[in-house]
């Protein structure tokens, strides 16, 4: 086994970025834990699991922040989860292949929170873009360019 996973905060990660990091952990033989608090397809292999959490409000963040170790990778479009796992030492990665980092996630986060504070004035703002096959590639290239580091710090 490798000395890092990866972690799908999985209820909304779309199924094409699950299907890319599935095709890796077979690559790589890397555990993939999804956290989400539904029911979800997984590929029959030992090396994807599944934990289904309660559907009480950020059950899965917890759980993923809980379990997650310094050396493993995050797959989270929730700015608040990135956070907390950029704090805990990991990697956290969204969706269309942000890396976020110490310097950039408590940017995100004051932008959320800015954002959050219009809509509920009433302000119409918009939402993100549509995910994309550009998202896709970009969020494989970033995975792969993590991946390809942390296999030759081993």
């Amino acid at each position: 086994m490798k000395p890092f996973q990866i972690w799908i905060d999985a209820d909304a990660c779309p199924k094409s970025i699950k299907e890319v990091i599935f095709k890796i952990s077979g690559r790589i033989e890397c555990p993939v834990t999804l956290v989400a608090n539904s029911e979800m397809f997984i590929p029959k292999t030992p090396l994807v699991k599944l934990v289904k959490v309660k559907k009480d409000m950020d059950a899965a963040d917890h759980y993923i922040v809980e379990h997650v170790s310094s050396s493993d990778i995050v797959i989270t479009a929730d700015i608040p989860l990135a956070a907390l796992i950029v704090e805990k030492g990991a990697l956290a990665i969204d969706v269309r292949g942000e890396i976020y980092t110490t310097d950039n996630v408590q940017e995100r986060l004051s932008m959320r929170d800015f954002m959050k504070s219009l809509r509920d004035s009433g302000m119409e703002v918009g939402g993100p873009a549509n995910f994309d096959a550009k998202d896709k590639e970009k969020f494989t290239n970033a995975l792969n360019k993590i991946i390809d580091k942390k296999m030759r710090e081993l």
